[in-house]
């Protein structure tokens, strides 16, 4: 597999709308930076947040998972509490190529402060936004700023095509727009 540089990223994101919308080279003026780096693309955070909240007492089951667990913001800064997590979704819509892994990484200026993003490999042939999930790690309360830099996303080429992408197997996340909870397990 190989790592793709911002060329071939940013002929992707004209050519077959990999990303959209696409931005250039890095934004880092007085914001959490964002757009087209060397060797990836790093995505923005939407302002829509699902808080998780323990105050119904609910169990957390990803087969059977409760929507009384979060509490819905629309914001610009999300805060999230002590030893806690919140769920969002990228600005950027993604179409990933057939012969294309992505994976996604953390920002340092988030890391730095205990924050860690939480992202699953984006397959071949999936298209959506991004669920994001953002860990708090520290015992005090944490910002999340919208419509800022949150993550970097990293595309691998494969060295062919896979027999059966997530397109193929019609996955359960495909298409998917804004927050995403778990779905039933079939």
């Amino acid at each position: 597999m190989s790592v793709m540089p911002d060329k071939w990223i940013k002929e992707q994101a004209e050519s077959l709308r990999m990303i959209e919308p696409f931005l250039g080279y890095k934004n880092s003026k007085g914001v959490i930076s964002f757009g087209l780096s060397s060797y990836g693309y790093d995505a923005r955070v939407g302002d829509e947040f699902k808080v998780f909240t323990n105050v119904n007492s609910e169990v957390v089951d990803p087969k059977n998972f409760s929507i009384n667990s979060f509490v819905d913001k629309k914001t610009n800064i999300c805060i999230i509490p002590p030893n806690s997590f919140v769920l969002a979704s990228t600005v950027e819509y993604f179409r990933i190529p057939r012969n294309v892994l992505v994976i996604c990484v953390g920002k340092s200026t988030y890391a730095r402060c205990g924050i860690i993003v939480n992202v699953t490999p984006l397959e071949p042939e999936w298209e959506g936004h991004v669920t994001l999930e953002f860990s708090n790690t520290t015992p005090l309360p944490a910002k999340i700023y919208a419509n800022e830099g949150a993550c970097q996303f990293i595309f691998l080429s494969g060295e062919g095509e896979c027999e059966k992408s997530y397109g193929d197997m019609k996955g359960k996340y495909m298409h998917q727009y804004g927050i995403t909870l778990p779905l039933v397990v079939d």
